[in-house]
């Protein structure tokens, strides 16, 4: 897997608003049913406490494919692709503001990548991104890369890191392109295993090599996401 189509809903009017049951299974449908598909993660609000980062309700929907080639993250979108059927009005999502990016992943290892989520539950992720410009990019980004993830490693119970970089693609989606040049997201089994990581020592070592980025002018964002897993990991 080395490319990832994010596509997430967010209303300003409404913060709190959830996807209904029906309009959940629906998308859901599509999702499962996307071509040369690897993976998606479904995320959906959840609740998780850090230490330092307060930032405002979460997306009401965010969708992660994951895909082996560019060429078919982008069959996917094209204008007869198969994700054109999520371009529809979903009646729990009216209102809600939808973009779109393309990215290129890349996956971090952990000690023990066996989720273990709680009975009638699902993992939490804690997706993030930056929205920003660096000032050298290739600077920001290899420091990122080089530091970061091994710290996050030590988080207690994360099963997955990812960080992933801005590309450029072709599609066909009535959506507003986005072009952030970072995102990552680690995973727990759950809200509860992810508030632990973020009040662990971790998290003020994870703040301390923040402060030592190359010069960036630009906002991140941090979000708990409950995340439905289709396909395998």
């Amino acid at each position: 897997m080395r490319f990832c189509y994010f596509v997430v809903f967010e209303n300003q009017d409404e913060f709190g608003r959830r996807v209904t049951p029906a309009d959940a299974r629906a998308i859901r449908d599509i999702v499962a049913g996307t071509p040369n598909l690897r993976r998606a993660n479904i995320y959906t609000p959840e609740t998780a406490q850090d230490i330092y980062n307060r930032d405002g309700p979460p997306p009401q929907l965010g969708l992660q494919f994951y895909f082996d080639e560019l060429s078919h993250l982008e069959a996917a979108i094209a204008a007869d692709g198969h994700l054109q059927a999520l371009a529809r009005d979903w009646p729990s999502l009216t209102g809600a503001t939808v973009t779109q990016q393309a990215m290129a992943l890349r996956p971090f290892p952990v000690d023990d990548p066996r989720v273990q989520a709680p009975a009638g539950g699902m993992p939490c992720s804690y997706v993030v991104h930056y929205d920003g410009q660096a000032e050298d990019l290739n600077a920001w980004f290899t420091h990122y890369v080089t530091h970061h993830p091994q710290i996050m490693r030590r988080f207690p119970g994360i099963r997955e890191i990812e960080v992933l970089s801005r590309i450029d693609w072709c599609d066909a989606m009535p959506w507003q392109r986005v072009h952030h040049i970072q995102r990552n997201r680690v995973m727990f089994d759950s809200p509860e295993a992810l508030t632990a990581a973020l009040q662990s020592p971790v998290r003020h070592d994870l703040r301390a090599d923040y402060y030592q980025f190359p010069k960036y002018d630009g906002g991140n964002a941090h979000y708990p996401m409950a995340t439905d897993i289709i396909g395998t990991r």
